[in-house]
Protein backbone atom coordinates (compact mmCIF):
# COMPACT_ATOMS: atom_id res chain seq x y z
CA UNK A 1 0.00 0.00 0.00
CA UNK A 2 1.31 3.17 -0.69
CA UNK A 3 2.33 6.01 2.07
CA UNK A 4 1.29 9.67 1.66
CA UNK A 5 3.45 12.51 2.84
CA UNK A 6 0.55 15.37 2.37
CA UNK A 7 2.02 18.79 1.95
CA UNK A 8 -0.27 21.83 3.01
CA UNK A 9 0.38 25.76 3.18
CA UNK A 10 -0.03 28.64 5.91
CA UNK A 11 -0.07 32.72 5.64
CA UNK A 12 0.38 33.25 2.52
CA UNK A 13 0.53 31.63 -1.06
CA UNK A 14 3.65 31.53 -3.43
CA UNK A 15 5.91 30.00 -0.50
CA UNK A 16 7.10 27.02 -2.84
CA UNK A 17 5.15 24.47 -1.54
CA UNK A 18 5.75 23.18 -5.18
CA UNK A 19 9.44 23.19 -4.61
CA UNK A 20 9.29 21.71 -1.36
CA UNK A 21 6.88 18.86 -2.46
CA UNK A 22 9.31 18.54 -5.16
CA UNK A 23 12.48 18.06 -2.67
CA UNK A 24 10.35 15.99 -0.29
CA UNK A 25 9.69 13.58 -3.46
CA UNK A 26 13.38 13.44 -4.48
CA UNK A 27 14.94 12.96 -0.44
CA UNK A 28 12.51 9.57 -0.60
CA UNK A 29 13.79 8.91 -3.99
CA UNK A 30 17.02 9.06 -3.75
CA UNK A 31 16.59 6.39 -0.92
CA UNK A 32 15.00 4.17 -3.63
CA UNK A 33 11.41 4.37 -2.83
CA UNK A 34 9.22 4.62 -6.08
CA UNK A 35 7.91 8.02 -5.66
CA UNK A 36 5.27 10.00 -7.21
CA UNK A 37 3.65 13.36 -6.83
CA UNK A 38 0.07 14.53 -6.93
CA UNK A 39 -1.40 17.73 -6.81
CA UNK A 40 -5.04 19.48 -5.68
CA UNK A 41 -6.10 22.62 -7.46
CA UNK A 42 -9.52 23.81 -5.37
CA UNK A 43 -10.31 26.36 -8.80
CA UNK A 44 -13.36 25.30 -10.38
CA UNK A 45 -11.83 24.95 -13.79
CA UNK A 46 -11.57 21.76 -14.97
CA UNK A 47 -8.21 22.40 -15.70
CA UNK A 48 -5.38 25.28 -16.29
CA UNK A 49 -5.69 25.40 -20.14
CA UNK A 50 -7.99 28.44 -20.06
CA UNK A 51 -6.49 30.16 -17.25
CA UNK A 52 -4.29 33.19 -18.26
CA UNK A 53 -0.43 32.73 -17.30
CA UNK A 54 -0.42 36.08 -14.60
CA UNK A 55 -3.60 34.66 -12.97
CA UNK A 56 -2.05 30.77 -12.00
CA UNK A 57 1.47 31.21 -13.50
CA UNK A 58 2.70 28.83 -16.43
CA UNK A 59 0.33 26.05 -18.16
CA UNK A 60 2.16 22.92 -17.77
CA UNK A 61 1.48 20.17 -20.48
CA UNK A 62 1.88 16.67 -19.74
CA UNK A 63 3.01 14.04 -22.04
CA UNK A 64 -0.67 12.38 -22.10
CA UNK A 65 -1.63 15.95 -23.19
CA UNK A 66 -2.97 17.54 -19.34
CA UNK A 67 -2.99 20.96 -19.16
CA UNK A 68 -2.64 21.37 -15.24
CA UNK A 69 -0.14 23.55 -12.25
CA UNK A 70 2.71 24.96 -13.23
CA UNK A 71 3.98 22.98 -10.13
CA UNK A 72 4.02 19.78 -12.17
CA UNK A 73 7.00 21.39 -13.95
CA UNK A 74 8.82 21.44 -10.73
CA UNK A 75 8.39 17.72 -10.09
CA UNK A 76 9.56 16.38 -12.92
CA UNK A 77 12.35 18.95 -13.17
CA UNK A 78 13.35 17.25 -9.56
CA UNK A 79 12.36 13.56 -9.94
CA UNK A 80 13.58 13.26 -13.99
CA UNK A 81 10.12 11.20 -14.12
CA UNK A 82 6.74 11.87 -16.51
CA UNK A 83 3.85 12.52 -14.51
CA UNK A 84 0.11 11.60 -16.20
CA UNK A 85 -2.33 14.33 -16.10
CA UNK A 86 -4.61 12.61 -13.41
CA UNK A 87 -2.27 13.48 -11.16
CA UNK A 88 -3.97 16.88 -11.20
CA UNK A 89 -7.02 17.07 -9.29
CA UNK A 90 -9.11 20.06 -9.48
CA UNK A 91 -12.18 20.83 -7.83
CA UNK A 92 -13.95 21.83 -11.49
CA UNK A 93 -13.21 18.36 -12.00
CA UNK A 94 -14.23 16.32 -8.92
CA UNK A 95 -18.06 18.80 -8.82
CA UNK A 96 -17.90 17.62 -12.48
CA UNK A 97 -18.10 13.75 -11.86
CA UNK A 98 -20.00 14.36 -8.58
CA UNK A 99 -22.69 15.29 -10.61
CA UNK A 100 -22.47 12.93 -13.56
CA UNK A 101 -22.64 10.37 -11.15
CA UNK A 102 -26.30 11.70 -9.77
CA UNK A 103 -27.49 12.27 -12.67
CA UNK A 104 -26.59 8.44 -13.92
CA UNK A 105 -28.05 7.55 -10.51
CA UNK A 106 -24.72 6.11 -8.71
CA UNK A 107 -25.68 7.26 -5.68
CA UNK A 108 -29.19 5.17 -5.69
CA UNK A 109 -31.20 8.17 -4.61
CA UNK A 110 -29.16 9.60 -1.87
CA UNK A 111 -29.15 13.28 -0.81
CA UNK A 112 -25.32 14.21 -2.55
CA UNK A 113 -23.24 15.81 -0.31
CA UNK A 114 -20.14 17.32 0.03
CA UNK A 115 -19.11 14.66 2.39
CA UNK A 116 -19.09 11.53 1.66
CA UNK A 117 -19.73 12.18 -2.07
CA UNK A 118 -17.20 14.97 -2.55
CA UNK A 119 -14.79 13.83 -0.16
CA UNK A 120 -15.07 9.91 -2.04
CA UNK A 121 -14.09 10.89 -4.83
CA UNK A 122 -11.12 13.37 -4.18
CA UNK A 123 -9.80 10.56 -1.84
CA UNK A 124 -10.67 7.88 -4.96
CA UNK A 125 -8.44 10.16 -7.17
CA UNK A 126 -5.58 10.23 -5.05
CA UNK A 127 -5.43 6.57 -4.89
CA UNK A 128 -6.47 5.96 -8.16
CA UNK A 129 -2.63 8.09 -8.63
CA UNK A 130 -0.72 7.13 -5.87
CA UNK A 131 -1.35 3.04 -6.98
CA UNK A 132 2.04 1.03 -7.85
CA UNK A 133 4.11 3.56 -5.72
CA UNK A 134 5.85 3.33 -2.19
CA UNK A 135 5.04 7.00 -1.43
CA UNK A 136 2.80 9.37 -2.94
CA UNK A 137 3.49 13.48 -2.45
CA UNK A 138 0.44 14.79 -1.93
CA UNK A 139 -0.10 18.50 -2.03
CA UNK A 140 -3.19 20.84 -1.10
CA UNK A 141 -2.54 24.02 -3.23
CA UNK A 142 -3.75 27.47 -1.92
CA UNK A 143 -3.18 28.33 1.90
CA UNK A 144 -5.32 26.93 4.65
CA UNK A 145 -7.96 28.53 6.04
CA UNK A 146 -9.01 28.83 1.64
CA UNK A 147 -12.63 28.07 1.17
CA UNK A 148 -11.61 26.37 -2.29
CA UNK A 149 -9.49 24.07 -0.42
CA UNK A 150 -11.16 22.83 2.85
CA UNK A 151 -12.23 19.63 1.25
CA UNK A 152 -9.11 18.79 -0.14
CA UNK A 153 -7.55 18.67 3.73
CA UNK A 154 -10.90 17.19 5.30
CA UNK A 155 -10.48 14.08 2.36
CA UNK A 156 -6.35 13.85 3.24
CA UNK A 157 -7.96 13.63 7.01
CA UNK A 158 -10.13 10.84 6.35
CA UNK A 159 -7.39 9.30 4.49
CA UNK A 160 -5.53 8.92 8.07
CA UNK A 161 -8.89 7.76 9.48
CA UNK A 162 -9.76 4.97 6.99
CA UNK A 163 -6.11 3.68 8.44
CA UNK A 164 -3.74 5.08 5.57
CA UNK A 165 -0.20 5.92 6.03
CA UNK A 166 0.24 9.96 6.23
CA UNK A 167 2.49 12.14 7.05
CA UNK A 168 1.17 15.87 7.00
CA UNK A 169 3.38 18.81 6.17
CA UNK A 170 2.56 22.12 6.99
CA UNK A 171 4.63 25.05 4.88
CA UNK A 172 4.24 28.14 6.59
CA UNK A 173 6.09 31.71 6.42
CA UNK A 174 7.94 33.14 8.93
CA UNK A 175 8.23 36.92 8.23
CA UNK A 176 11.44 39.53 9.60
CA UNK A 177 9.45 42.51 9.52
CA UNK A 178 12.12 45.78 8.16
CA UNK A 179 10.98 47.47 12.30
CA UNK A 180 11.76 44.52 14.30
CA UNK A 181 14.57 43.09 12.56
CA UNK A 182 14.01 39.15 14.08
CA UNK A 183 11.55 36.39 12.60
CA UNK A 184 8.22 35.99 13.84
CA UNK A 185 6.59 32.81 14.60
CA UNK A 186 3.57 33.96 15.26
CA UNK A 187 1.58 33.66 12.04
CA UNK A 188 2.64 30.02 11.79
CA UNK A 189 1.35 29.59 15.11
CA UNK A 190 -2.17 30.75 13.44
CA UNK A 191 -2.13 28.92 10.58
CA UNK A 192 -1.36 25.69 12.46
CA UNK A 193 -4.56 26.92 14.87
CA UNK A 194 -6.42 26.98 11.48
CA UNK A 195 -5.45 24.00 10.30
CA UNK A 196 -5.74 21.75 14.01
CA UNK A 197 -9.81 23.46 13.58
CA UNK A 198 -10.08 21.93 10.64
CA UNK A 199 -8.59 18.33 11.68
CA UNK A 200 -5.20 18.45 10.92
CA UNK A 201 -2.21 18.11 13.32
CA UNK A 202 0.88 18.96 11.16
CA UNK A 203 3.46 16.01 11.97
CA UNK A 204 6.21 18.04 10.90
CA UNK A 205 6.62 22.01 9.67
CA UNK A 206 8.57 23.58 6.70
CA UNK A 207 9.21 27.24 8.02
CA UNK A 208 9.72 29.14 5.21
CA UNK A 209 11.87 32.34 5.83
CA UNK A 210 14.80 34.81 4.24
CA UNK A 211 17.40 33.58 6.26
CA UNK A 212 18.01 29.92 7.90
CA UNK A 213 15.86 29.50 11.24
CA UNK A 214 17.33 29.75 14.40
CA UNK A 215 17.27 27.18 17.51
CA UNK A 216 15.24 30.16 19.55
CA UNK A 217 12.43 29.97 16.46
CA UNK A 218 12.62 26.41 16.16
CA UNK A 219 11.88 25.77 20.08
CA UNK A 220 9.22 28.74 19.70
CA UNK A 221 7.60 26.89 16.50
CA UNK A 222 7.80 23.36 18.26
CA UNK A 223 6.57 24.53 21.75
CA UNK A 224 3.56 26.46 20.15
CA UNK A 225 2.95 24.00 17.18
CA UNK A 226 2.82 20.90 19.28
CA UNK A 227 5.54 18.82 17.37
CA UNK A 228 8.76 17.80 18.20
CA UNK A 229 12.13 20.21 17.73
CA UNK A 230 13.48 18.20 15.15
CA UNK A 231 10.23 18.39 13.10
CA UNK A 232 11.15 22.11 12.78
CA UNK A 233 12.83 22.65 9.50
CA UNK A 234 14.03 25.21 8.15
CA UNK A 235 13.63 26.43 4.16
CA UNK A 236 16.02 29.63 3.29
CA UNK A 237 15.65 31.59 0.63
CA UNK A 238 18.26 29.88 -2.15
CA UNK A 239 19.80 31.52 -5.09
CA UNK A 240 19.40 27.45 -6.38
CA UNK A 241 16.63 25.88 -5.93
CA UNK A 242 17.72 22.37 -6.32
CA UNK A 243 19.66 22.81 -3.39
CA UNK A 244 16.65 22.09 -1.77
CA UNK A 245 16.92 18.47 -1.15
CA UNK A 246 20.07 19.13 0.45
CA UNK A 247 19.23 21.52 3.20
CA UNK A 248 16.38 18.82 3.70
CA UNK A 249 18.67 15.82 3.77
CA UNK A 250 21.38 17.84 6.27
CA UNK A 251 18.54 18.71 8.71
CA UNK A 252 17.31 14.85 9.08
CA UNK A 253 14.00 15.26 7.38
CA UNK A 254 13.92 12.39 5.00
CA UNK A 255 14.71 10.44 8.25
CA UNK A 256 11.87 11.74 10.22
CA UNK A 257 9.66 10.76 7.44
CA UNK A 258 10.45 7.24 7.07
CA UNK A 259 10.56 7.21 11.13
CA UNK A 260 6.30 8.56 11.12
CA UNK A 261 6.08 5.99 8.36
CA UNK A 262 7.74 3.31 10.19
CA UNK A 263 9.81 2.17 7.43
CA UNK A 264 13.38 1.11 7.82
CA UNK A 265 16.56 3.70 7.02
CA UNK A 266 17.84 3.96 3.98
CA UNK A 267 21.06 5.81 2.75
CA UNK A 268 20.29 8.55 0.40
CA UNK A 269 22.52 9.17 -2.37
CA UNK A 270 22.32 12.50 -3.39
CA UNK A 271 25.89 12.85 -4.69
CA UNK A 272 25.71 13.69 -8.00
CA UNK A 273 23.03 16.60 -6.93
CA UNK A 274 25.57 17.89 -4.47
CA UNK A 275 28.20 17.70 -6.85
CA UNK A 276 26.17 19.59 -9.63
CA UNK A 277 24.97 22.46 -7.33
CA UNK A 278 28.86 23.05 -6.09
CA UNK A 279 29.26 23.29 -9.78
CA UNK A 280 26.76 25.68 -10.09
CA UNK A 281 28.32 28.42 -7.50
CA UNK A 282 31.69 28.42 -8.76
CA UNK A 283 30.50 29.90 -12.17
CA UNK A 284 31.42 33.16 -13.16
CA UNK A 285 31.27 33.98 -16.73
CA UNK A 286 27.97 35.30 -17.22
CA UNK A 287 25.83 34.82 -20.15
CA UNK A 288 22.98 37.79 -20.58
CA UNK A 289 19.45 36.50 -22.65
CA UNK A 290 16.59 38.17 -22.96
CA UNK A 291 13.24 36.78 -22.58
CA UNK A 292 10.88 38.87 -25.12
CA UNK A 293 6.93 38.14 -23.70
CA UNK A 294 4.03 39.83 -22.63
CA UNK A 295 2.83 37.81 -19.21
CA UNK A 296 5.41 39.64 -17.03
CA UNK A 297 3.36 43.06 -15.66
CA UNK A 298 0.80 42.25 -12.83
CA UNK A 299 0.28 45.63 -11.80
CA UNK A 300 3.09 47.42 -10.99
CA UNK A 301 5.26 44.36 -10.38
CA UNK A 302 6.72 41.75 -12.69
CA UNK A 303 6.12 37.91 -12.29
CA UNK A 304 8.28 35.72 -13.83
CA UNK A 305 5.93 32.62 -13.27
CA UNK A 306 4.25 32.60 -16.60
CA UNK A 307 7.80 31.53 -18.42
CA UNK A 308 9.09 29.41 -15.48
CA UNK A 309 10.04 26.71 -17.50
CA UNK A 310 11.59 28.52 -20.30
CA UNK A 311 13.81 30.37 -17.30
CA UNK A 312 14.53 26.95 -15.65
CA UNK A 313 15.20 25.43 -19.13
CA UNK A 314 18.33 27.98 -20.00
CA UNK A 315 19.56 27.84 -16.47
CA UNK A 316 19.65 24.38 -17.16
CA UNK A 317 21.69 24.51 -20.51
CA UNK A 318 24.13 27.58 -19.37
CA UNK A 319 24.92 25.87 -15.69
CA UNK A 320 25.55 22.58 -18.28
CA UNK A 321 28.11 24.76 -20.40
CA UNK A 322 29.70 26.00 -17.38
CA UNK A 323 28.23 29.57 -17.21
CA UNK A 324 26.12 31.32 -15.16
CA UNK A 325 22.87 32.69 -16.78
CA UNK A 326 21.74 36.16 -16.62
CA UNK A 327 17.79 36.55 -17.82
CA UNK A 328 16.12 40.20 -18.62
CA UNK A 329 12.66 40.62 -19.24
CA UNK A 330 11.66 42.50 -22.07
CA UNK A 331 7.90 43.58 -21.98
CA UNK A 332 6.66 43.30 -25.95
CA UNK A 333 4.05 45.76 -24.96
CA UNK A 334 6.94 48.48 -24.59
CA UNK A 335 8.70 47.43 -27.91
CA UNK A 336 5.41 47.16 -29.90
CA UNK A 337 4.28 50.78 -28.33
CA UNK A 338 7.64 52.61 -28.40
CA UNK A 339 9.40 50.55 -31.19
CA UNK A 340 12.48 50.60 -28.75
CA UNK A 341 15.09 47.98 -28.79
CA UNK A 342 17.49 49.73 -26.05
CA UNK A 343 16.81 46.56 -23.44
CA UNK A 344 17.98 44.12 -26.17
CA UNK A 345 21.11 45.90 -26.53
CA UNK A 346 23.67 43.97 -24.72
CA UNK A 347 21.76 40.31 -24.89
CA UNK A 348 24.10 37.65 -25.85
CA UNK A 349 20.27 35.30 -27.41
CA UNK A 350 16.87 36.53 -28.02
CA UNK A 351 13.99 34.05 -26.72
CA UNK A 352 10.54 34.99 -27.87
CA UNK A 353 7.94 31.82 -25.65
CA UNK A 354 4.64 30.80 -26.24
CA UNK A 355 1.68 33.12 -25.66
CA UNK A 356 -1.99 34.08 -27.37
CA UNK A 357 -3.59 36.78 -28.26
CA UNK A 358 -3.07 40.13 -30.49
CA UNK A 359 -1.69 42.36 -27.06
CA UNK A 360 2.12 42.52 -27.92
CA UNK A 361 2.26 40.43 -31.09
CA UNK A 362 3.70 43.04 -33.32
CA UNK A 363 6.62 43.97 -30.51
CA UNK A 364 7.05 40.48 -30.79
CA UNK A 365 7.26 40.44 -34.14
CA UNK A 366 10.14 43.23 -33.88
CA UNK A 367 12.27 41.45 -31.47
CA UNK A 368 12.22 38.92 -33.92
CA UNK A 369 13.61 41.06 -36.58
CA UNK A 370 15.90 42.35 -34.71
CA UNK A 371 17.35 39.17 -33.71
CA UNK A 372 16.99 38.27 -37.60
CA UNK A 373 18.82 41.34 -39.25
CA UNK A 374 21.81 41.55 -36.44
CA UNK A 375 22.43 38.15 -36.40
CA UNK A 376 21.67 37.73 -32.62
CA UNK A 377 21.11 33.96 -31.61
CA UNK A 378 17.22 33.29 -31.46
CA UNK A 379 15.07 31.14 -30.50
CA UNK A 380 10.87 30.65 -30.92
CA UNK A 381 9.21 28.61 -28.89
CA UNK A 382 5.01 27.89 -30.11
CA UNK A 383 3.68 30.86 -30.57
CA UNK A 384 7.65 32.32 -31.11
CA UNK A 385 7.94 30.27 -33.87
CA UNK A 386 4.85 31.11 -35.99
CA UNK A 387 5.65 34.68 -35.17
CA UNK A 388 8.87 33.84 -36.50
CA UNK A 389 7.57 32.72 -39.88
CA UNK A 390 5.28 36.10 -40.02
CA UNK A 391 8.29 38.03 -39.93
CA UNK A 392 10.45 36.43 -42.58
CA UNK A 393 7.31 36.24 -44.53
CA UNK A 394 6.71 39.65 -44.37
CA UNK A 395 10.15 41.11 -44.37
CA UNK A 396 12.10 38.36 -46.64
CA UNK A 397 9.63 36.94 -49.00
CA UNK A 398 7.88 40.08 -49.32
CA UNK A 399 4.11 39.08 -48.40
CA UNK A 400 3.09 42.31 -47.38
CA UNK A 401 -0.32 41.62 -45.08
CA UNK A 402 1.25 38.46 -43.85
CA UNK A 403 0.24 37.28 -39.87
CA UNK A 404 -1.42 34.59 -37.92
CA UNK A 405 -5.37 33.59 -38.45
CA UNK A 406 -4.93 34.19 -34.55
CA UNK A 407 -4.56 37.56 -34.98
CA UNK A 408 -5.96 38.89 -38.36
CA UNK A 409 -8.37 36.62 -39.87
CA UNK A 410 -8.98 38.67 -42.98
CA UNK A 411 -5.15 38.53 -43.41
CA UNK A 412 -4.07 38.97 -47.37
CA UNK A 413 -1.50 36.44 -46.27
CA UNK A 414 -2.59 33.52 -43.39
CA UNK A 415 0.87 32.22 -43.30
CA UNK A 416 -0.03 30.75 -39.78
CA UNK A 417 -3.86 29.01 -39.66
CA UNK A 418 -5.69 26.45 -37.68
CA UNK A 419 -5.79 23.24 -38.61
CA UNK A 420 -8.88 22.00 -40.02
CA UNK A 421 -10.15 19.69 -37.38
CA UNK A 422 -9.84 22.68 -34.84
CA UNK A 423 -11.31 25.05 -37.53
CA UNK A 424 -14.51 22.72 -36.81
CA UNK A 425 -14.83 22.46 -33.52
CA UNK A 426 -13.98 26.46 -32.55
CA UNK A 427 -16.95 27.28 -35.30
CA UNK A 428 -19.39 25.31 -32.38
CA UNK A 429 -17.94 27.50 -29.67
CA UNK A 430 -15.62 24.38 -28.08
CA UNK A 431 -12.23 26.11 -27.56
CA UNK A 432 -11.55 23.74 -24.56
CA UNK A 433 -11.27 21.11 -27.00
CA UNK A 434 -8.98 22.60 -29.65
CA UNK A 435 -5.93 22.12 -28.71
CA UNK A 436 -3.34 19.72 -29.97
CA UNK A 437 -1.70 18.65 -26.86
CA UNK A 438 0.85 16.33 -25.60
CA UNK A 439 3.65 14.23 -26.84
CA UNK A 440 3.88 13.26 -30.40
CA UNK A 441 6.54 11.95 -32.78
CA UNK A 442 8.32 14.63 -34.87
CA UNK A 443 10.54 13.99 -38.01
CA UNK A 444 13.73 15.62 -38.05
CA UNK A 445 15.54 16.47 -41.32
CA UNK A 446 18.97 15.64 -41.61
CA UNK A 447 21.80 18.15 -42.55
CA UNK A 448 20.11 20.72 -40.21
CA UNK A 449 20.83 22.50 -37.33
CA UNK A 450 17.99 20.95 -35.50
CA UNK A 451 19.09 17.43 -36.27
CA UNK A 452 22.87 18.23 -35.09
CA UNK A 453 21.52 19.23 -31.75
CA UNK A 454 19.54 16.15 -31.40
CA UNK A 455 22.53 14.30 -32.53
CA UNK A 456 24.55 15.88 -30.52
CA UNK A 457 23.17 16.67 -27.03
CA UNK A 458 20.05 14.40 -27.54
CA UNK A 459 21.66 11.20 -26.11
CA UNK A 460 19.00 8.39 -26.58
CA UNK A 461 15.86 11.46 -27.29
CA UNK A 462 16.81 10.93 -31.10
CA UNK A 463 16.10 7.37 -32.42
CA UNK A 464 15.80 5.66 -36.02
CA UNK A 465 13.17 4.26 -38.07
CA UNK A 466 14.28 2.74 -41.32
CA UNK A 467 16.02 6.31 -42.90
CA UNK A 468 14.65 8.97 -40.67
CA UNK A 469 15.70 9.95 -37.45
CA UNK A 470 12.37 11.21 -35.20
CA UNK A 471 12.39 12.35 -31.81
CA UNK A 472 9.18 12.49 -29.27
CA UNK A 473 8.53 16.45 -27.70
CA UNK A 474 5.35 18.35 -26.19
CA UNK A 475 2.67 20.51 -27.87
CA UNK A 476 0.26 23.21 -26.56
CA UNK A 477 -1.17 24.64 -29.87
CA UNK A 478 -3.99 25.68 -32.44
CA UNK A 479 -2.33 27.18 -35.42
CA UNK A 480 0.28 25.39 -37.62
CA UNK A 481 2.08 26.79 -40.71
CA UNK A 482 0.10 27.26 -43.61
CA UNK A 483 1.58 24.77 -45.72
CA UNK A 484 0.25 26.31 -48.87
CA UNK A 485 2.59 29.18 -48.40
CA UNK A 486 5.25 26.38 -47.42
CA UNK A 487 7.38 26.42 -50.68
CA UNK A 488 7.51 29.67 -51.02
CA UNK A 489 9.02 30.34 -47.48
CA UNK A 490 11.47 27.78 -47.86
CA UNK A 491 12.65 28.86 -51.23
CA UNK A 492 13.75 32.08 -49.36
CA UNK A 493 15.86 30.76 -47.10
CA UNK A 494 14.13 29.26 -43.95
CA UNK A 495 14.26 25.35 -43.71
CA UNK A 496 11.24 23.56 -41.93
CA UNK A 497 13.39 21.10 -39.81
CA UNK A 498 10.71 18.74 -38.43
CA UNK A 499 7.32 17.76 -39.55
CA UNK A 500 4.59 15.26 -38.55
CA UNK A 501 1.08 15.07 -39.18
CA UNK A 502 1.80 17.29 -42.14
CA UNK A 503 2.78 19.81 -39.88
CA UNK A 504 5.80 22.20 -39.85
CA UNK A 505 7.14 21.43 -36.26
CA UNK A 506 10.62 23.43 -36.55
CA UNK A 507 12.21 26.19 -39.02
CA UNK A 508 15.62 27.79 -38.95
CA UNK A 509 17.68 29.85 -40.97
CA UNK A 510 20.59 28.62 -42.52
CA UNK A 511 24.27 31.44 -42.11
CA UNK A 512 22.46 32.80 -39.08
CA UNK A 513 24.30 32.32 -35.82
CA UNK A 514 21.24 30.39 -35.02
CA UNK A 515 17.90 30.91 -35.65
CA UNK A 516 15.40 28.00 -34.59
CA UNK A 517 11.37 28.19 -34.25
CA UNK A 518 10.05 25.06 -32.57
CA UNK A 519 5.93 24.49 -32.28
CA UNK A 520 6.93 21.90 -29.73
CA UNK A 521 7.97 23.02 -25.95
CA UNK A 522 11.52 21.68 -25.40
CA UNK A 523 11.19 23.70 -22.35
CA UNK A 524 8.64 20.59 -20.81
CA UNK A 525 11.04 18.06 -21.25
CA UNK A 526 14.26 19.80 -19.90
CA UNK A 527 16.42 18.58 -16.43
CA UNK A 528 18.84 19.69 -13.84
CA UNK A 529 20.78 16.88 -14.99
CA UNK A 530 19.83 16.16 -18.77
CA UNK A 531 18.69 19.62 -20.36
CA UNK A 532 16.92 20.01 -23.33
CA UNK A 533 19.70 19.95 -26.56
CA UNK A 534 17.49 22.85 -28.06
CA UNK A 535 18.06 25.08 -24.99
CA UNK A 536 21.71 23.71 -24.94
CA UNK A 537 22.79 24.76 -28.77
CA UNK A 538 21.15 27.87 -27.91
CA UNK A 539 22.89 29.05 -24.83
CA UNK A 540 25.80 27.24 -26.58
CA UNK A 541 25.43 29.85 -29.20
CA UNK A 542 25.03 32.71 -27.05
CA UNK A 543 28.13 32.43 -25.18
CA UNK A 544 30.09 32.11 -28.71
CA UNK A 545 28.96 35.10 -29.45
Amino acid sequence: MPRYVVVTGGVLSGLGKGIVSASIAKILQARGFSVTTIKCDGYLNYDAGTLRPTEHGEVWVTYDGGEIDQDFGHYERFLSIRLPKKNNITSGQIYWQVVKNEREGKYLGKTVQLIPHVTDEIKRRIRDAAKGYDIAVVEIGGTVGDYENAMFIEAVRQLRQEGEKTVYVHVSYVPIPSHIGEPKTKPTQLSVKTLLSMGLQPDIIVARSKYPLDGVRKRKIAMFCNVDERDVISDPDLEIIYELPLIFEEQGLGNRILEKFGLQQKRCDLAELREFVEKIKSLDREVKIGIVGKYFETGEFQLGDSYVSVIESVKHAAWHLGLKPRIVFISSHLIERRRDFSEMEGVEGIIVPGGFGASGVEGKIEAIRYARENNIPFLGLCFGFQLAVVEFARNVCGMEGAHSAEIDRHAKHPVIDLLPWQRELMEKNQYGATMRLGEHKIMVKPNTLLHKLYAEYGGSRMKREGESDFIFERFRHRYEVNPRYAEKIESNGFIFSATADAIMQAGEIRGHKFFLGTQFHPEFKSYLLNPSPVFLGFVKACAEK
